[in-house]
């Protein structure tokens, strides 16, 4: 047996691990399947600072040169979804002669799909992103949400599939927005203390068969942060009830009572990323349609 130490990033000499690494990200689609794992397992080391080096639609050999050429300059980890088998062996003889940790993401699960399905994989580049059906309706998701965005054209809000509402900062947009990038039509109101909600939103209430309706909340202090670091990035330096902890407390309270009287669940957004809120939404969403008319009863916080 080898007493020899594997080789890391220290014992390499490219610097502390846990301050700095080079991650190359080489793809002959667009990347972005890479750019997803490579921030997932990033994600697992907080202390590390992954330098990216992106290298989207390597098609012919000259790309794929060039890329080469800068793993050499800035070595470190190599992640890569290459399907022709040609350029596949050109980048892995290079991490090899460089002794560089590399790997192929999308193997491991497409082996063992194939072997359960009993079939070879057709190794065709950029399958994911090809203008089928379901990028269409991506596409008119999104061009819904941004028309119905912030409560404009409230009258359209029955063709959603989930409707958002919350007070100011609780992430209604951005949600939005991830949701319509799966496919999902998504439109959202802001509750303002003191103003009744629409005679369109309040049907939807007993709508059947129309959009879920959720409702997200927060913890105040939360609120306030973010309300705070938003008036600091305008310059707004003046205290406000915008800004005022007791006044977004009978806020919150004020919402919170609204989704309960009208059976509407409820998401804490507080310590939750957009991702974690979107899928909580999409399970929701499930359970209706597997489940019929989704009720709430009681404080139900997702």
């Amino acid at each position: 047996m080898s007493d020899e130490i594997p080789a890391t990033a220290l014992s390499r000499g490219w610097g502390p691990a846990n301050v700095y690494f080079h991650l190359h990200l080489v793809s002959d689609s667009t990347g972005e399947t890479l750019q997803a794992y490579a921030q997932a397992v990033c994600a697992q080391f907080e202390e590390a600072r992954p330098i990216l080096h992106i290298h989207p639609l390597i098609r012919s050999d000259r790309q794929l040169e060039r890329a080469i050429q800068m793993v050499e300059d800035a070595p470190g980890l190599v992640l890569y979804t290459l399907m022709k088998p040609e350029k596949r062996e050109m980048l892995e003889q290079t991490c090899l002669r460089l002794g560089l940790p590399h790997l192929s993401v999308l193997d491991p699960a497409i082996a063992m799909t194939g072997r359960y399905l009993g079939i070879e994989s057709s190794h065709r580049t950029g399958g994911q992103h090809e203008l089928d059906q379901a990028y269409f309706d991506r596409i008119e998701a999104l061009n819904y949400t941004l028309a119905h965005d912030d409560g404009q054209n409230v009258a359209g809000f029955a063709m959603a599939d989930v409707v958002l509402l919350g007070i100011s900062r609780t992430s209604k947009t951005p949600t939005c927005l991830y949701l319509a990038n799966r496919g999902f039509k998504a439109a959202n109101l802001p509750l303002v203390p003191n103003v009744p909600l629409p005679a369109e939103v309040e049907a939807l209430a007993d709508m059947t068969g129309g959009p879920l309706v959720i409702g997200l909340v927060a913890s105040p202090d939360r609120i306030v942060q973010i309300r705070r670091n938003r008036l600091m990035a305008l310059n707004e330096r003046d205290e406000t009830d915008y800004i005022d902890e007791t006044y977004v407390r009978d806020e919150m309270t004020q919402a919170r009572k609204l989704f309960l009287l009208k059976g509407w669940p409820m998401i804490d957004v507080s310590r939750r990323a957009i991702e974690e809120t979107a899928a909580a939404i999409v399970a929701l969403l499930n359970r209706r349609k597997t489940e019929g008319r989704l009720t709430m009863a009681g404080n139900n916080d997702f």
